[in-house]
């Protein structure tokens, strides 16, 4: 069995913790709610008062991936509703800004034009800017898979460059702890 599955997830205190008879796992905290369907036939749930256990029937490949794949999920539910997720982008270049409207993100990149990027209604979203310093984009949502979903939509919209050159190294919209190497272009020929 997968060793992330057999790990129980502890359940915060404010949230709760529900299976119905579809296999629909709801986590309801301070956060909001989340919806989780368990698809897989061989896997079940025991609720107790402070933790969920993801029992696995078989020693099936298909069933050991899917054990710890929904206890993961169950864990990153939990901790989403209770405490919730952050994620900072970083907005490198000249004349790169951000400003938000509401849940309207206005990003100048460098191209001729603003792009506009309406966020969806879980996520909240700050730019901290200060003189000098590249504009830092804080997105915090309660929902993992749809936070990362939306960083990197952000991030795809002018990512950075390996091999440009000092100037312009890196100019884009990058991850805060994201680590970029440059890599040297070609070469000329004899």
């Amino acid at each position: 069995m997968s060793r992330i599955g057999k790990t129980p997830v502890s359940i915060p205190a404010g949230v709760t913790v529900t299976v119905d008879k579809n296999n629909i796992v709801t986590v309801k905290g301070k956060n909001g709610t989340l919806y989780q369907k368990i698809n897989s036939d061989g896997i079940s749930l025991e609720i107790n008062e402070a933790q969920v256990l993801v029992k696995c029937a078989t020693n099936q490949k298909r069933h050991k991936s899917m054990h710890g794949l929904y206890r993961q999920l169950i864990h990153n539910m939990c901790e989403g509703v209770s405490v919730g997720f952050k994620k900072e982008l970083l907005l490198h270049g000249v004349g790169f800004r951000a400003k938000i409207q509401g849940q309207l993100l206005e990003l100048l990149l460098g191209y001729s034009h603003p792009i506009m990027f309406l966020l969806p209604d879980e996520v909240k979203a700050t730019v901290q800017s200060e003189r000098g310093q590249d504009d830092r984009l804080v997105l915090t949502c309660h929902d993992k898979q749809l936070l990362g979903q939306v960083a990197a939509k952000i991030r795809s919209f002018r990512k950075p460059s390996a091999y440009l050159s000092k100037h312009k190294r890196h100019r884009g919209v990058r991850y805060s702890d994201e680590f970029l190497r440059t890599k040297a272009g070609k070469t000329a020929s004899k």
